[in-house]
């Protein structure tokens, strides 16, 4: 089992704590940090140099597709899958210019375990609810 270290960032505390039970369930992956807004995920993952940030895209102060290329600069080797409840071509096109590995709509939380296990082998995962599929 491969030691992944995770920040959960998403600006509603109930998606925060319910990803954290979800992963915590997979054997050596520890979350090593929360964050409510895209400007405080920035500052944690340059201190906490989390393997995997998984991030929402919607949120206040500073978003999703704001905060990827900012924590690819402080943290260059760290992963984002930025999560999402719209999912569409157009969207996930947008965060992989942003600079993002992958991609997950929130309508697809049964996908979360595998796109963390993509981003831990810096392998990219996308995946939305319009069946666009990995790519």
């Amino acid at each position: 089992m491969q030691d992944v270290r995770i920040l959960l960032v998403d600006d509603e505390k109930s998606v925060r704590f319910a990803l954290e039970r979800l992963l915590l369930t997979h054997e050596g992956w520890e979350i090593v940090g929360m964050a409510s807004n895209g400007r405080d995920a920035v500052g944690k993952a340059g201190d906490l140099k989390p393997d995997v940030v998984i991030m929402d895209i919607s949120m206040p102060e500073m978003n999703g597709l704001e905060a990827t290329p900012r924590i690819k600069k402080v943290t260059p080797g760290t992963e984002v899958l930025l999560f999402s409840q719209h999912g569409s071509a157009g969207i996930v096109q947008e965060a992989q210019a942003a600079g993002a590995s992958g991609f997950l709509s929130k309508s697809r939380p049964d996908s979360i375990i595998a796109a963390v296990e993509a981003m831990a082998e810096h392998r990219p995962f996308f995946d939305s609810n319009d069946s666009l599929g990995r790519f």
